[in-house]
């Protein structure tokens, strides 16, 4: 572990050269996306203005066209007539051939102001009256601004933020020199506008003199003033502006209220509204500052791209140059630091350019081979004498105590009998048959400690034959019924019809059930033990030969019989369950515990089970859960038997269980 302010070689002679390099570049970066943002900003700005100048154009060369058309159409007999038919179907016909966009043409009689002709239904478009043009005929027409409500439920209109300027402009009829009718027009002055990324056209903005908004992409703002938005300082600066002829860019925040910021190019433009009244409008091309800046996103990824690279190969070349220098100190610390958990054939690195650190690390490696092999040594027999003791312990303390228990048993009833402590005879043969048990169990202890031993040195002989497997576990359920009875448990096993035969011991086969049945009896205190059967089907394959194609896999079949003990007794924790087929191993090792045993039952009919060729599991869902004991073992099928051993039928059938209690 390195102390407190220290640090390796390499990393002092890598961070002292990044120290130096990497802020250069950096501040590379830096300037170069700077001066591009600027340039494309500058780029946008003067975009901006000019589509301004261009939309201003547009408006001033519309109104000028439609202004033309009127003071031509006002010049025309029909409408000096004031013939109603006449004058409405010159109307309808003049209506498409304007040069703008009119939705509307009325001729209102100055005299009575009714209506003479319309195109747009019986509603006057505004007031108009004698006083509005020179009473004597004129080449001068009037023209007056009038701003319309959008209809906001228009929800195509609002979702394409199309800008429209909608104007009412009127021209005098004269007839005879005198002032007689005027034809007014409702036109909409419409702008190619778009606010998409790397489009500079963007959206049209018309503020009268006084600050009212004639045309925005936000329907709600026409006819609004500029004191009522959030961004009203700019918009007062931009007025200002265009009343001294100026025309520039302006940034706007907040423009349609989505809190962005936006860049706004916009010019003046004057606009007559009468033949001696102009006013001056300001023209805005606007659109957002992200989309003026879209280019700068794919110079940001190149120059990202760019440092990126720069920064490895600067980063590799560092590494590459610092590893002559620094590698072989790294690798005698690294195999310094790794010494306790080495490979058995590893060594110390060698081969350096460096004699010294050659010499060091030969040194090094001998020292190591020596410790490890003495702490080998240590180990070993360590753990030796560790094992040893604990076997010794437990096995001592285990036998002695099993051991003890009985024997106590067994010269308690005789010295009662013995000293004539028995007032009948029969007392006497309770007591002898006591001892009796007491000297049963004593001895099945000492069998199975030499039917452990015998398993351990492969000594114990079996004797392999063909039984019926109903046989072994009626003989098994008629020993243990007497004592499941007495506790008071329910037994259930199945009601087997036909042979199930096996090649077993059939004796030690007795003896793997016995221990299995016993179990689940001692270990349950209320509920029952179950028993039950089921046949299942293994498929292999086996080396064939078939006489032509030399040998060959051949698949099989093979059929087992799994015979399960299931009790509702304390149950085992999953975490122990892994102990219990192992000699002199239990869950409780204590000599205090509830329940006797030497803890060879399981180990021995695991040991006798596979030497026959067959398998016992264990399963426990946990403490007072119950325990199933699994015994499979391989059915002899008919094909396989031999005319000294008939069978009725050599399937075993798996049947609905009854009760003995």
């Amino acid at each position: 572990m390195a102390m407190l302010g220290q640090s390796s070689f390499r990393r002092i002679l890598l961070s002292r050269i990044l120290i130096f390099s990497i802020p250069i570049l950096l501040l590379g970066v830096a300037v170069t996306f700077r001066k591009a943002r600027t340039s494309l900003l500058d780029t946008a700005r003067q975009n901006l203005m000019e589509s301004a100048i261009r939309k201003a154009d547009t408006i001033q060369s519309s109104i000028e066209a439609l202004q033309t058309s009127l003071a031509i159409a006002s010049q025309t007999s029909v409408l000096q007539s004031g013939s109603s038919p006449e004058s409405q179907s010159f109307l309808t016909q003049l209506l498409p051939q304007l040069p703008t966009d009119v939705r509307c043409l009325q001729l209102t009689d100055l005299q009575t102001n009714q209506l003479v002709a319309s195109t747009c239904g019986t509603t006057a478009l505004t007031s108009i009256t004698q006083d509005t043009f020179s009473p004597t005929q004129s080449n001068n027409d009037s023209l007056k601004a009038h701003l319309l409500s959008i209809d906001t439920s228009n929800q195509e209109m609002q979702a394409e933020m199309q800008s429209q300027l909608i104007l009412d402009m009127s021209t005098p009829v004269y007839v005879n020199g005198k002032l007689r009718y005027g034809l007014t027009a409702q036109a909409v002055v419409k702008q190619l506008e778009s606010a998409e990324p790397w489009s500079l056209l963007g959206y049209t903005v018309v503020l009268d003199q006084d600050g009212t908004f004639l045309a925005h992409p936000v329907p709600s703002w026409l006819g609004r003033n500029i004191s009522e938005a959030s961004d009203s300082e700019r918009f007062q600066n931009i007025l200002s502006s265009a009343s001294r002829n100026e025309r520039a860019t302006r940034h706007l925040f907040d423009f349609i209220g989505d809190e962005t910021e936006w860049l706004a190019g916009f010019t003046p433009v004057e606009i007559p509204i009468s033949a001696t009244e102009t006013h001056t409008w300001v023209v805005l091309a606007a659109t957002p500052l992200d989309n003026a800046l879209q280019g700068l996103q794919s110079i940001t990824q190149i120059l990202v791209i760019l440092t990126t690279g720069l920064l490895s190969a600067h980063l590799l070349a560092m590494l590459y140059m610092a590893r002559d220098l620094s590698l072989p100190i790294e690798q005698l610390g690294k195999y310094a630091r790794r010494i306790h958990k080495r490979g058995p054939l590893e060594r110390a690195p060698k081969n350096f350019k460096i004699r010294e650190l050659n010499q060091l690390s030969g040194v090094l490696d001998n020292m190591v081979s020596r410790l490890e092999e003495r702490a080998r040594e240590l180990e070993a027999a360590w753990q030796e004498a560790e094992a040893a003791n604990q076997l010794k312990s437990e096995f001592l303390a285990n036998t002695s105590h099993e051991l003890r228990t009985p024997l106590n048993a067994i010269i308690g009833c005789i010295r009662l009998v013995q000293d004539g402590c028995c007032d009948t005879r029969e007392e006497e043969k309770e007591f002898l048959e006591q001892a009796d048990k007491a000297a049963v169990h004593l001895l099945k202890i000492i069998n199975d400690l030499l039917d452990i031993r015998r398993i351990e040195e492969k000594g114990l002989p079996l004797s392999i034959e063909l039984v019926d497997l109903r046989t072994i576990i009626k003989e098994v359920i008629d020993i243990q019924a007497v004592q499941i009875q007495q506790k008071g448990l329910q037994l259930t096993v199945p009601e087997l019809l036909h042979p199930i035969m096996v090649r077993v011991d059939p004796a030690r086969l007795k003896q793997v059930f016995l221990n299995v049945v016993y179990n689940a009896t001692k270990f349950t205190d209320k509920g029952g033990i179950t028993l039950k059967t089921r046949v299942e089907t293994a498929v292999g394959s086996a080396p064939h030969n078939d006489g032509q194609n030399g040998r060959q896999d051949a698949l099989y079949s093979e059929s087992w019989i799994v015979i399960s003990v299931q009790d509702t007794g304390i149950g085992i924790d999953p975490a122990q369950q892994h102990k219990l087929f192992r000699p002199f191993v239990m869950v409780d090792g204590t000599t205090t515990r509830k329940y006797e045993g030497t803890g060879l039952g399981l180990a021995i009919s695991r040991n006798l089970v596979e030497m026959m060729g067959g398998s016992i599991t264990l399963q426990s869902e946990g403490a007072d859960k119950g325990t199933t004991v699994e015994i499979a073992l391989p059915i002899v099928e008919a094909s396989e038997l031999s005319s000294e051993s008939p069978v009725v039928d050599g399937t075993p059938e798996v049947s609905t269980s009854v009760s003995r209690s």
